[in-house]
């Protein structure tokens, strides 16, 4: 008896261009794994927080979102437990979880602190995880997010884009 791969679904913020080509290059040597798996991108909602909502209520927040692109700016790449990188948020963060609140329409119950992953310490370290790698990254990154993702993984596999929709705009999908 085969046992079915689990499905996630999050909804994300992908860097735009021309950060996003930037990025992944360093993601790549960082860790090609992750890289392999997802674009460079901000986590907006966890599976467990949208779990039950349907897609047209999601999107449907997220085109009545009144604020329209969000900032964030990103600091200098910080390592957590052993080998994985982020850039932590420095400024944007109560944008970013007023967002949250309002696509989850207030019912979740933890604090989520922005960041983009360059490296997960679930993968093997890469050669290419080095200091010098890290120096390459911008020490302050400013960016502007106008589109949020509905992603989705099974099993281990790489993610893939199902819909995307404006902020303050519409919808559309993609699958």
């Amino acid at each position: 008896m085969s046992i079915a791969p689990s499905i996630r679904r999050q909804l994300t913020l992908f860097v735009p261009e021309p950060w996003a080509s930037r990025l992944e290059a360093l993601r790549r040597a960082l860790d090609p794994v992750q890289a392999s798996l997802i674009g460079a991108h901000v986590t907006l909602c966890r599976e467990d927080e949208i779990e039950g909502s349907s897609p047209s209520a999601l999107f449907h927040r997220v085109e009545s979102w009144a604020a329209g692109p969000i900032r964030m700016t990103f600091g200098q790449p910080a390592r957590f437990d052993g080998h994985g990188v982020l850039l932590p948020c420095e400024h944007g963060s109560p944008e970013f979880n007023r967002l949250r609140q309002w696509v989850l329409q207030g019912q979740y119950s933890r604090e989520h602190r922005a960041h983009i992953t360059l490296a997960h310490p679930r993968n093997p370290r890469s050669a290419g995880n080095t200091d010098t790698a890290l120096a390459a990254c911008p020490s302050a990154l400013e960016l502007q997010f106008e589109v949020v993702a509905l992603i989705e993984q099974h099993g281990s596999g790489p993610w893939r884009l199902l819909q995307e929709g404006t902020l303050g705009g519409t919808a559309h999908g993609v699958a």
